[in-house]
């Protein structure tokens, strides 16, 4: 299995998994797909454009059930990030988590990734 990751608003994620399916956020329906990280890429993420939110969760998305529309495309520095271009079927994501910040602001990760 290959797993790829979500940061999302925890509210958000109520929604979709009430409907069954994720359309994505503001940005990235400004963007026409759906933002996603690898693990070595999901706390640079973070960083870059969550700092200092909390209320979020993190998914681990299985990216089986996501073909056709899931595209490796190059992003940051020519680094290949998963961009998904349909809504997220909520029965993709195999595990989520809080991701809440530390006291120094950072956002903790969770040990145990899927």
């Amino acid at each position: 299995m290959t797993v790829i990751y979500k940061i999302i608003d925890r509210d958000e994620w109520d929604a979709a998994r009430a409907c069954g399916r994720y359309g994505g956020s503001r940005d990235d329906k400004r963007d026409g797909f759906i933002h996603f990280s690898t693990e070595d890429q999901m706390r640079e993420t973070a960083a870059r454009h969550f700092a200092g939110q909390d209320n979020l969760v993190l998914l681990a998305v299985d990216t089986a059930s996501l073909d056709p529309g899931l595209k490796w495309e190059a992003s940051r520095g020519g680094a290949l990030f998963p961009h998904l271009y349909k809504p997220l079927p909520v029965s993709s994501v195999v595990r989520s988590w809080p991701l809440p910040l530390n006291e120094a602001g950072a956002h903790e990760f969770p040990d145990d990734l899927t």
